[in-house]
Parts: C-alpha cells; structure tokens; sequence
C-alpha cells in the first residue's frame, strides 16, 4: 500500500465519532492552554497521562496531539493582545502582533497567525505523511549499534536544546539517567539502588516523574513568583478579518515561514521558538516595508506563526519514525506512548499502523477544527486571561494529585509525586530544564540494553561501536546538536534582541 491509501485508511479511522470527540478536546484544551501564559502543552500532557492511562489508546494519542497542536495556535493571542508569549515559540509573535494590536489592528494580526497556523499546520502534516515512511524503511536497517548511537543523539539534543545552558542541559540528563537505573536489572534480574524498598524494585514511574516535575514543580514555582501587576489586555478593535493588503503581505511569509519551521522542527536540535527567530529574521530581509519592522509589521506575525506550527507537525517525524522526542512536549508524549505498551519507531508502522496513521490523519481535521475554533471564539479564548492565577494553579496541583491516586493509589507514590515536584520546583529555581530528565528515565533503560548488546556482539570492543557508517553518522550529528543550537540561538536571537532594544529606544 502507498502512503494514499495508508492517509485514506487514517481519515476512516479518525472520523470515527469517538475519535473526533477526543480531537476536539484536545484542540481545545491546547488552545485553552496556548492562551494562559505559563502553561504549555507539555504540563497539560503530562497532567491527562495518569488520568487516561485506563482510555482507548489512540483516542489519548489523538487527544494529546490536538494538545500540541493547539497550544502551538493559543499562544499568539496572548502574545498579540497581552505582549506576555504563552509559549517561548510565539515571544516573535509578541513585538509585531501587540504593536498592531496598540494601533487598532489587533484583528488582522490574530486573523494573519490562526490562517498562517493553518496553512502550515495543513503543508506539515502532509510532509509529515509522505516523509515519516521514508525515515521508516531507513531505520529497519538500523543495529544494536545504530540504535545505541540514535539514543546518544537523543539524549545530547534534548540537553542542547532545552534551556540556555548546555551544561546544565546534561546535567538534567544524568539526574533523569540515574533514575532510570533504579529497580531490577533487565538482563541479570538483580535490583539495583532499591535500598531494600520493594517499591522502587519496578523502577520510577514515568507519569509520576511527569506529572511531579511539570505539573507540582511549575505551581510551586509560579506562587514563589508572588502577586504581579497584571498587564493590559489590548482590545480588539474593528473587523478581525484581514483586508487585500494583508493578505497579499502574509502569504509569502506564511509559506516560507512553513519551509523554514518544518525542516527544523524535524531536525534533532530544532525546535519552535528557533524557527520563529530564524522565520522573523528572513521574513524582515525579504519584506518591502522593513521601516515597519518593529512598529507593528504583519509580516512579523505571519511568518513566525507559521514556522511554530509547521514545527509542531515536524517535531513528530522523528518521534514517530524514530522514537527521538525534540520538544518537552514530544518527550511526554512517548511517555504516553510507552503507558500503553507502545515503543514509537520503525516498528511502530509495522505493528500498529491504524493507529500510526490514525493519528496523522487526526491532525489533518484538528487543523480545520483549530481554524473554527480560534477566530470565532477569540472573546471567549481573553476571558481565560481574567482567571485568577491562585484558582487556576491550585486547580492544577489538585487534579495533579488526583490523577496520581487513580492510576496508582500508594501512599509511596504520592510521597514520590512529591519529591520530584519539590526537585522540579528547584530545578525552575536554579534554571535547569526539565524535559531532559524525563527523556533520561524513559530511553536510559533502552540505550543501556542495546550498548550491552552491541559490546556482546562486538565481545567488548568499544571502538566496533563507531564502525558502522549509520553509527558514525549519528554520533556526528550528536556533536552537531551541541553546537548547532548555540550558533542558530546566537544568530536569531541577537537579531530579535537587537530589534528590542531598538524599540526601547
């Protein structure tokens, strides 16, 4: 069968009723969450996987993916009407958008980011469709060796990429791997760092370790931040439809915006918030009105709007093909993979393709479902911002510890839950990501069976490890995404900076 018909099978199966429901709660609640500054699609995630661990597996999936997919569309009405970025993708969106928004036009520029996010999300899913197989059929091929090699890189692209250190990125991977040792060995059946506690002989939890970290760690952060001075919410003034002009000023940054966001979003140390900086950067040396960068600039809009949402659908090609997760988003979203039984990869097309393609054709209708939702319902979407932050944060505390109960009702577990919210809370504190502790826990175990099973085959020689030519080649695009997010952070940043300062001005 070709990828046709694999995408036919997919919509049969993602117009099921059920599926459909769960779609559009997803979009949304990852709208919802786009919306509220300071809470993502990851904590969101990683708050619904003890609660869905019981449901239909590719209802959750589908669910979680219209998370992701929503939160990506969310986050510019805050940035437009607020100038406080939902998400980190959309802090680009934030010096045109509000610009516009100060001078009247705030309804072009939500309606420029909802119809540039849907164009792209559109183009990316269908990339994500014709280009995942292809990755398929690649890693069939792969060995002890090369799947050892493609955890190293998935280990040092989380670490690199996450956060503005290095350094501290990987000393968050080793907390994350140091837990992932904890229980009994696979191949020798010993316990290892149980300390005699017959509960920690099954390991940590994932969804435990999740929900503590983004969940209990982000509410314990946020109400040490105390009360602040609450920002003007600009108004939306006129139509919020865009005139000939606009749209002939968007459609060009909307498609290179798109061929920008979804290669990056694909590559190991890539990332949403890169391809906004690099989309506004490109989309101010292409336009004709430079003089209105900073000033309000829709072009400003369109183009980093598209980038963040063709990332989103970028980010899912390595997962799914390769089990590689390069957002905090995508790291728990193979924690819920792995909740069902699940192992994301080459194998994962092959066992369980109604769900693989299931899921894809599900983002095809949560884009249209996102495009209804986000324009007509933007009054509603504002409201959200009046929410008070203690109600909203003690809300998520609760339904944190709720979730925990019912998937495993220990009085261990929430002694855990609250341990790693209390380690999350000091890692927000002293500036050390989160995501790479989670991606450690969830693929440690499995880079440290395939590592022993390529030194039995190769009877203990370290160097046959970087023989293969698949492994060398992974092990060199692990050093490249050390180095590649320092140079792009450097290069489209400073641009975006620059053009801050100038504003201050």
């Amino acid at each position: 069968m070709n990828t046709f018909e694999f995408l036919l099978q997919g919509l049969v199966i993602a117009a099921q009723p059920m599926n459909l429901l769960y779609a559009l709660i997803g979009v949304t609640l990852g709208t919802a969450v786009g919306v509220l500054p300071g809470i993502g699609p990851a904590l969101t995630v990683a708050l619904l996987l003890p609660v869905t661990y019981k449901l239909d597996p590719a209802g959750s999936l589908i669910m979680f993916a219209g998370i992701y997919y929503g939160g990506m569309y969310g986050g510019s009405t805050t940035s437009i009407l607020l100038n406080t970025p939902g998400e980190s993708a959309s802090v680009v969106t934030a010096l045109e958008g509000n610009k516009m928004a100060r001078a009247g036009r705030g309804g072009p520029a939500l309606a420029t980011a909802a119809i540039g996010s849907f164009v792209a999300g559109l183009i990316a899913t269908l990339g994500l469709a014709f280009i995942a197989p292809f990755v398929v059929k690649f890693a069939l091929s792969f060995g002890p060796r090369e799947y050892f090699a493609l955890m190293v890189l998935a280990f040092v692209t989380v670490s690199a990429a996450f956060g503005d250190s290095t350094l501290r990125g990987l000393t968050a991977l080793f907390v994350g791997l140091g837990l992932a040792v904890i229980g009994i060995d696979q191949q020798t059946g010993q316990a290892r760092l149980s300390f005699g506690v017959p509960d920690l002989l099954d390991g940590i939890e994932v969804t435990t370790l999740a929900v503590a970290m983004f969940a209990i760690g982000e509410t314990l952060f946020v109400a040490c931040q105390g009360n602040r001075i609450p920002e003007k919410v600009e108004a939306v003034k006129g139509s919020v439809w865009m005139n000939a002009q606009d749209w002939a000023r968007s459609w060009k940054p909307w498609l290179r915006g798109t061929a920008i966001g979804f290669p990056i979003g694909a590559m190991p140390a890539g990332g949403a918030d890169i391809a906004s900086f690099l989309s506004y950067s490109t989309d101010r040396q292409f336009s004709k009105h430079k003089d209105e960068f900073g000033k309000g600039a829709i072009e400003g809009v369109a183009g980093p709007e598209a980038a963040n949402n063709a990332s989103a659908a970028g980010t899912l090609v390595p997962l799914l093909s390769l089990g590689l997760p390069t957002t905090a988003t995508a790291a728990i979203m193979l924690a819920g993979f792995q909740q069902y039984g699940l192992q994301p990869g080459p194998l994962l097309f092959a066992t369980n393709p109604q769900l693989v393609w299931g899921l894809i054709a599900s983002l095809l209708i949560a884009n249209f479902m996102l495009l209804v939702l986000n324009l007509p319902l933007i009054g509603l979407w504002v409201k959200l911002l009046t929410i008070p932050k203690p109600w909203l944060y003690a809300g998520i505390l609760l339904f944190a510890t709720l979730g925990t109960i019912g998937a495993n009702p220990s009085v261990f577990e929430l002694g855990m839950l609250l341990v790693f919210g209390l380690l999350g809370f000091a890692m927000r504190i002293f500036g050390y990501p989160i995501a790479p502790v989670v991606v450690g826990l969830i693929l440690g175990p499995m880079a440290e069976q395939q590592l022993r099973r390529a030194l039995a085959i190769s009877q203990g020689d370290v160097t046959a490890l970087f023989m293969s030519p698949i492994a060398a080649v992974l092990f060199g695009l692990a050093l490249l995404a050390v180095l590649v997010p320092l140079v792009l952070r450097a290069r489209g940043k400073g641009e975006v900076l620059s053009q801050f300062a100038a504003n201050e001005d």
